[in-house]
């Protein structure tokens, strides 16, 4: 993009980070790292992001909780993590208050908080994605499952942390998940309308934009690993790490995706009415017939976050403030040469039941190239540091190499000690195998 970012006396002074994942820790340190010298809180944070800022403990879906936390810390920016306070209408309640906000409002949270909407408006605007139908009654849906190829795809319409997408392998299996989500309330409301797509093949890539209106910028590459098992094996995650840059997306196949994807769907989005202000994520498939949408996300990715923030060469503070405000199109922007990866340290049983309470030690010193990011910790009452959700930690690290980066990461995974320690030994492996 252009010229001259704000400058940093005209950035925000009080700032407030909105969740208590991995991503809302990585996002912390950008803000830390801004030449504003920003001061920066978290509600409700978790055990690594009270090391570095204050926490309040306000849950991210309290939104009047929120609004007031904002007003008696005079924050005047506030970024906000996850989806569901999006989707509950965060932003809108802050800017009745004139606070401006990095995250859409409501409307625009659908795209993320109602699967057929988004599919709705990819087919509507041609859009390359999977054939699908959408079904609310029993029967309708098993007369067209019968009618689809095997592998297929059912997805729960409404939020379900990660784990509303089933990939049946047989036709057994995918009668058994539209009877779980339509008449098993496997997922509550979120599975009372379904989505039924064709299986689409290939890689995986995530590509992240910062979308103000029609003017918007595609953040590095990066790919996820959604099983919990190595191989990709095992029931789909929230992400069990990541990599950046994908290198399976080439810089002409990036532009190609810029082309028949991103600038559609930013388009699209605007066409319909909503004034979009946030990360557009974009779950594609490189089949062979070409880049095709899997999902959008209206936040940023966990894991994807931590790595592709740290390879910004940009002020992030000054970047989404920027796209809150809809002067983006002024903004500074460069990617670091570096490569990424982060390794999700788990909580052995996720995606399913799982302890809590575990205490974890960490290794000291960390190498220069290497961050902790926590995601599901807490503190126990002799404030040792503990497990507290499914993803507990993220390992990243940043190298010449993507082979260096993963030893470094993988080093570190090792020393950390867990009772419950989980983590996958294959995270961009697809990469350095294919080199």
């Amino acid at each position: 993009m252009s010229s001259a970012s704000p400058a940093s006396s005209q950035l925000p002074k009080n700032v407030l980070v909105v969740g208590a994942g991995g991503r809302e820790h990585t996002l912390v340190k950008a803000v830390l790292a801004s030449p504003a010298k920003p001061r920066v809180i978290a509600a409700p944070g978790n055990a690594g992001i009270a090391a570095e800022v204050p926490v309040f403990p306000i849950a991210a879906d309290d939104v009047p909780g929120l609004v007031a936390l904002v007003q008696r810390e005079r924050i005047d920016f506030v970024i906000v993590g996850p989806e569901v306070p999006l989707s509950l209408g965060l932003v809108d309640a802050l800017a009745k208050i004139e606070i401006p906000a990095y995250g859409p409002k409501a409307d625009g949270a659908r795209l993320e908080a109602s699967k057929v909407f988004t599919k709705e408006i990819l087919l509507k605007h041609n859009i390359p994605t999977a054939p699908a139908g959408f079904f609310h009654e029993l029967e309708p849906a098993l007369a067209y499952l019968r009618t689809r190829p095997i592998p297929i795809v059912i997805k729960a319409d409404g939020l379900a942390a990660g784990k509303g997408v089933i990939v049946a392998q047989t036709l057994a299996e995918a009668e058994a998940a539209v009877h779980d989500m339509l008449e098993g309330n496997k997922f509550g409301s979120s599975g009372s309308r379904i989505l039924i797509e064709d299986c689409l093949y290939g890689e995986e890539t995530s590509i992240l934009v910062v979308t103000s209106g029609r003017d918007y910028i595609v953040l590095p590459t990066s790919q996820d690993h959604k099983r919990i098992g190595e191989g990709d094996t095992g029931p789909n995650t929230g992400g069990m790490g990541t990599y950046s840059p994908a290198e399976v997306v080439t810089p002409e196949l990036l532009s190609r995706i810029d082309l028949e994807i991103v600038k559609p769907s930013v388009n699209a989005i605007a066409d319909e009415g909503l004034d979009f202000r946030g990360t557009l994520f974009i779950g594609i498939m490189l089949t062979a017939d070409g880049p095709s949408v899997l999902e959008y996300n209206t936040r940023f990715g966990d894991p994807e976050t931590q790595v592709v923030i740290p390879r910004l060469d940009t002020d992030v503070l000054a970047l989404l403030y920027a796209a809150a405000q809809g002067t983006l199109a002024g903004v500074r922007f460069g990617i670091k040469p570096d490569h990424a990866i982060c390794v999700v340290v788990a909580a052995k049983g996720y995606p399913d039941a799982y302890p809590k309470g575990d205490v974890i030690r960490f290794p000291s010193p960390l190498p220069d190239n290497v961050h902790i990011i926590h995601a599901g910790t807490g503190l126990n009452a002799s404030g040792d540091v503990v497990t507290a959700g499914g993803r507990v930690l993220g390992v990243t690290a940043t190298a010449s190499t993507l082979r260096a980066a993963a030893d470094a990461a993988y080093a570190v995974c090792d020393q950390i000690e867990c009772a419950s320690k989980v983590f996958r030994r294959d995270i961009g492996a697809k990469q350095l195998n294919r080199r």
